[in-house]
């Protein structure tokens, strides 16, 4: 008698489940999709990409972790490669379209190997050892840089630049941002101590991008508040309060009752004396400017003004503590306490009308720990872009002087990097010899895009600087204009050592992740039978429309 077997379902309905090679080829190919959306944008001749969000709002941009994280991607395995590009822009501020296009170039490569039935671990192992072997490459191969190489740290800023929306104006920039390096550099027990934070970035719209300005010290969003101020004051002694220039209200309900008229002239005129006596404190200590965190009441506004004191309030934390670097004075937080020695020095404090708005500029620091880069540009977009070339820029001068290493770019190092794996892979034995050749590979597609993005053959223009390698010239890079061989370092295309090992170990990491997945199970959520979002139609196995290989 045949028993009919009950089949067991062990997750719940509506999960999509894709097992073995399926799982693999999924995985890569949306990991492959996303370093192909952003493999155009990449070097000099890389174009912009528009993205338009669900609420109209316009992006135009060329920078690849914006790009990634406006498009709002939902497939599991593609998130994991953005993460890649959110890495490198935390730890170096450039280089996110240059690690997620190796991120894919890898994955890519391993598809043929496991092809070719080489075990996934076999890969992982060997692509582990590669970038192991890479990072000693690239170690030996940079060059020492300080930050008195001030030529050099200019040629960093520039190629930084290049391909963005700043490039027209970028010697101009490059001035500008070492300059502000250079001013908030700090040299604590014989080591560097650069913070970006020091360096705030402001931007407004009106103007060309040449008119944007360095300003050494801090400008603030805030305008004076109260007309009677003076506008401009020389040789400024700032106050920086973080409480209240205003009559604090009692914690505790109290209840005052007033009979008689005179009383409340009383009540009044004790409140104007306790106002009056805070503001006298202000003026005692010879401050001559206030920017407060917290309100000032009208009438100490009044006072103020009748003294000729320049008062700004409601001031963001992050200003207070950037102008306490810039101007050397200390927050005070009780105004009984405050004293000469806790004011701030600055050559100018004035209010600027800059566009439609009236800004505050703490200039003419002495030696300003905290800078003010003030970006212009024609419209919004212009302005936000070269506010992310700058921001790269000085991303890529601090990555540089802070493990004090550069090498070229324009493909130089990958190159070398290629050549340099080849040897090593023919020192291994068994199939990780294999996956090493591969990661050697994976290295070329940066010459190869930049080549494609410019319009060069990339076949002849990769042989050509193969040969140059080989004949030891190791900064031998692609030159986008002319599409000939150029050595990279005499043109001046510098990059931060730091962009490249965060790059490769990120892109390999993530590689080898995805590599190692051979199941995916989607959950059906709450809602019963359904796919998570970004799923492919047809399961997670299914291509998505138009993909169908």
């Amino acid at each position: 008698m045949s028993r009919e077997v009950q089949p067991i379902f062990i997750l719940p309905e509506g999960t999509q489940r894709t097992t073995g090679r399926n799982a693999q080829r999924t995985n890569i190919m949306a990991a492959k999709l996303v370093a192909e959306t952003v493999r155009t944008t990449l070097g000099p001749k890389g174009m912009d990409k528009m993205i338009v969000d669900s609420m109209g709002d316009v992006t135009v941009t060329n920078d690849g972790v914006t790009i990634l994280e406006e498009m709002q991607i939902e497939h599991p395995s593609a998130k994991m490669i953005v993460e890649v590009a959110k890495t490198q822009e935390d730890e170096v501020g450039d280089g996110t379209t240059t690690a997620v296009v190796i991120a894919g170039e890898l994955l890519k490569n391993a598809e043929v190997l496991l092809d070719q039935e080489v075990h996934p671990t076999v890969i992982a192992r060997g692509y582990r050892l590669a970038e192991a072997k890479a990072q000693e490459i690239l170690r030996s191969i940079a060059e020492d840089v300080k930050i008195t190489d001030r030529d050099i740290l200019k040629k960093i800023a520039m190629t930084a630049m290049t391909g963005k929306g700043a490039e027209n104006a970028k010697e101009t920039l490059a001035d500008m941002t070492i300059k502000a390096i250079e001013s908030v550099a700090e040299e604590i027990d014989g080591k560097m101590i650069i913070e970006k934070e020091h360096i705030q970035i402001e931007k407004k719209v009106g103007a060309s991008v040449e008119e944007s300005e360095l300003v050494k010290g801090v400008i603030l969003d805030k305008e004076r508040v109260h007309s009677g101020m003076p506008m401009s004051i020389k040789n400024a002694r700032i106050a920086l309060v973080d409480s209240a220039v205003e009559i604090k209200n009692t914690e505790i309900d109290a209840k005052i009752q007033i009979t008689d008229p005179s009383q409340m002239q009383a009540f009044i005129d004790q409140e104007e004396k306790m106002l009056r006596a805070k503001v006298d404190k202000i003026v005692n200590s010879g401050a001559n400017v206030v920017i407060c965190q917290k309100g000032i009441d009208d009438i100490a506004q009044h006072f103020l003004a009748k003294k000729g004191i320049y008062a700004v309030r409601r001031a963001k934390q992050s200003d207070m503590e950037a102008l306490s670097r810039a101007t050397g004075g200390k927050i005070v937080t009780n105004l009984d306490d405050l004293s000469a020695d806790d004011l701030g020095k600055a050559g100018v404090v004035e209010e600027v009308k800059v566009g439609d708005e009236e800004m505050t500029y703490v200039k003419e620091c002495k030696n300003p720990k905290s800078v003010t880069m003030l970006i212009r540009g024609g419209t919004t977009h212009v302005v936000d872009e070269v506010k992310r070339a700058i921001t790269d820029a000085v991303g890529d001068v601090i990555a540089a002087l802070k493990i004090g290493k550069v090498v070229a770019g324009a493909g130089a190092p990958e190159l070398e990097l290629a050549k340099e794996l080849r040897k090593y892979a023919e020192t291994l034995s068994g199939r990780e010899q294999l996956a090493v050749q591969a990661f050697a590979n994976a290295m070329e597609v940066i010459p190869r895009t930049l080549a494609e993005n410019a319009g060069i053959d990339p076949i002849d223009s990769l042989t050509e600087l193969k040969s140059a390698h080989d004949k030891k010239q190791k900064w031998a890079g692609i030159d986008v204009f002319s599409g000939k061989v150029m050595d990279a370092w005499e043109r001046g295309v510098i990059e931060p050592l730091k962009i490249k090992t965060q790059a490769i170990s990120s892109a390999s990491e993530v590689a080898v992740m995805i590599l190692r997945i051979d199941d995916v199970i989607a959950g059906s959520g709450k809602s019963g039978g359904g796919m998570p979002p970004g799923m492919p139609p047809g399961g997670m196995g299914g291509m998505p429309p138009g993909m169908e290989m």
